[in-house]
């Protein structure tokens, strides 16, 4: 029996068989995809241990799901039936930060901001911050190649992923990519790890480039009365050859439900919020801060202004990552997660708007206005099944719409089980199946994450 095996090599406390405990790590935090209750829940400490686990799962054919903190929002950590999941938390040393290669090794359990924390203190910023980046962890980060506030100006967790410790589908414990500036030695597997949602491997390890810390950043805000508005301000920056340390897009539904739990004063009278910041230094990132305000006001903004406040900039800000757990109070929501070209953002928003209206259903705003990943959240009543199946429906649309502009069904929250027929749709037949192919290879006896991404279940 697999329980009785994995009691055999690991220590007690790694095993947790309480139904309730067992619960509460079987689903990630979108609420509308499926789950099941796990066999058992697995806690490692160490990646022997994650090994061990792995090739019980293979010996006795058990699908094997592994999760961070759970902060993902397409269901790529939720149980199947009968699995195990392995739960990564507890794997928490950051190993190394090396000031002079600037770059830092770590387990996957440390959460990112733990993480930006700790090389801050030496001078040195690990970009990615997704804005879960309180409580998301590196591995989970990795699992869906997450990207962030800032990732408009400085790029995805791939960009900043050197190397990995894995343990493969067939239980072997490997290293791949690289610690130095460059390497081009064979494919480029470490890589082909990032995005792949525990599919493809267990990462037990992680290597990750880092900067040296940026300039303080220069906020400028504005009021807009329609997010098409606000998408052709965002157009005009990039047009204009501007990259914005960040750019985002707040709706007044948002800022409400922010204020209604924290009550920290933001509503805003306007429509849409689009927050812009530079971290140009000296006279660059003043001219940024112009170029942004000077789009802002040609785009027809109600108000706009260079914040002068660095606690009600960072306030503000603070409110953009709050905003989905916020909505989350006022019943369940869809997460969507499409992403654009960026002068195709206008178009898409008003394709979302019409598709609120077109199924009758609730949709508030926020985006990665700057990179065009758009993230549209649909509100339904809780209890209300029509709702639901109005959203559902508004949700395919906005995928096809985002197709349809030659966008892409997910930005950065990954695949998981809500956007598997968005993902056949967007690779189409040919492509599908070099995905299949890799998956095959990689995990031969099709107990890693089975069901997710690509739709194997364990089995076939």
């Amino acid at each position: 029996m697999l329980i009785d095996d994995l009691q055999a090599v690991l220590p007690g406390d790694r095993i947790v068989r309480d139904p309730d405990v067992m619960r509460s790590f079987a689903h990630d935090e979108a609420e509308w995809a499926p789950y099941a209750q796990p066999a058992v829940v697995v806690r490692p400490r160490s990646a022997d241990e994650v090994q061990a686990t792995v090739r019980h799962c293979i010996k006795h054919g058990t699908p094997l799901v592994t999760r961070g903190a759970g902060t993902g929002l397409s269901g790529g950590a939720n149980a199947v039936e009968g699995c195990v999941v392995l739960v990564l938390d507890r794997m928490t040393a950051i190993r190394e930060i090396d000031p002079v290669e600037r770059l830092a090794v770590v387990e996957p359990g440390v959460v990112n901001d733990d993480l930006r924390a700790a090389c801050a203190a030496q001078g040195l910023w690990y970009p990615p911050d997704p804005a879960s980046s309180p409580w998301s962890t590196i591995g989970g980060n990795v699992a869906t190649n997450a990207g962030g506030v800032c990732c408009v100006k400085y790029g995805v967790t791939r960009d900043y992923v050197l190397g990995l410790q894995v343990v493969t589908g067939t239980g072997e414990l490997v290293r791949l990519g690289r610690r130095t500036a460059k390497g081009v030695a064979g494919y480029d597997l470490a890589g082909l790890m990032v995005g792949s949602e525990g599919t493809l491997g267990v990462v037990t390890e992680v290597a990750v480039r880092l900067r040296a810390q940026r300039a303080p950043e220069r906020t400028v805000a504005g009021y807009f009365d329609s997010t098409v508005a606000a998408g052709e301000a965002a157009a005009a920056i990039a047009a204009a050859g501007v990259v914005p340390s960040a750019l985002e897009l707040v709706d007044r539904h948002c800022l409400a439900a922010v204020d209604a739990w924290k009550n920290m004063g933001l509503s805003a009278d306007a429509e849409v919020v689009l927050l812009g910041r530079s971290d140009a230094p000296g006279e660059a990132g003043d001219r940024e801060a112009t170029v942004m305000l000077e789009c802002f006001e040609k785009a027809g903004a109600t108000w706009a202004a260079q914040s002068s406040d660095q606690e009600e900039a960072d306030a503000l800000f603070a409110a953009r990552r709050l905003a989905y757990p916020a909505l989350e109070r006022l019943g369940p929501v869809l997460t969507e997660d499409v992403c654009v070209p960026t002068h195709l953002v206008p178009e898409m928003l008003a394709r979302i708007d019409l598709a609120a209206k077109r199924h009758d259903t609730q949709v508030a705003n926020i985006a990665h206005i700057g990179d065009g990943n758009l993230h549209p959240l649909l509100i339904t009543p809780a209890g209300d099944e029509d709702a639901r199946r109005r959203a559902q429906a508004a949700f395919d649309d906005i995928v096809a719409d985002a197709l349809a502009l030659g966008g892409t069904v997910t930005g950065e929250h990954g695949v998981g089980l809500l956007k598997r027929t968005g993902l056949v749709q967007e690779l189409g037949p040919a492509v599908l199946e070099l995905h299949h192919a890799v998956k095959k290879a990689l995990d031969p006896h099709r107990i890693l994450n089975p069901g997710k991404v690509v739709g194997f279940h364990s089995g076939e």
